[in-house]
């Protein structure tokens, strides 16, 4: 919080990265944009959410393109490829952009992982990356102005406490694994 719009760039280039910071980000920007309730920077906390995500989207497909199909088994599931294979074979751009709506539990970075290394064309996909983000943060953003007190005195609570150092330790293990992982790989 203390970091403000670049602590918020930092946590969605993450969070769209190999990294896995479940929720991370979109509490990020509900507790910022709740405690500057009076002012319009809560539309920079938007935008800088979903161009933070586009660059993390970025580096996945950078490398991913280079890994190509055969790289990509590596990383995600043979069945888990053949299903996104026929989504994005015509409809990258949509498949994607609906990706970038749907929370965590959603495997966001394997159809990004998967739409790079098909080739998709990167303009599209980057784009839909930054559409759907910036709707979907755009939504949390109005919520978070909507009901900023209430959120606040939530987010001040025990359990939320709990459940942001349980998420903590979640995105410690499931980074490591999936760096490891991808270390161990290469």
């Amino acid at each position: 919080m203390r970091l403000g719009l670049f602590g918020l760039f930092v946590m969605s280039t993450l969070d769209s990265s190999f990294l896995v910071l479940p929720f991370g980000n979109d509490l990020l920007l509900i507790a910022l944009v709740s405690s500057n309730r009076d002012s319009w920077i809560w539309m920079a906390y938007v935008l800088v959410s979903a161009i933070g995500s586009v660059i993390g989207v970025l580096v996945v497909d950078i490398i991913m393109r280079k890994a190509g199909e055969k790289g990509l088994e590596r990383f995600v599931k043979p069945k888990r490829v053949e299903k996104l294979k026929a989504k994005l074979e015509n409809k990258a751009g949509v498949t994607v952009f609906v990706a970038t709506l749907i929370p965590p539990p959603f495997p966001f970075t394997p159809v990004v992982m998967t739409a790079s290394a098909l080739q998709s064309p990167r303009g599209q996909m980057l784009t839909a990356v930054f559409l759907g983000r910036l709707l979907r943060f755009g939504i949390e953003g109005l919520l978070a102005l909507y009901f900023g007190r209430q959120m606040i005195a939530f987010l001040n609570s025990d359990v939320v406490t709990y459940f942001v150092y349980a998420l903590i330790g979640i995105a410690i293990v499931l980074s490591t694994l999936s760096l490891l992982r991808w270390l161990k790989r290469n």
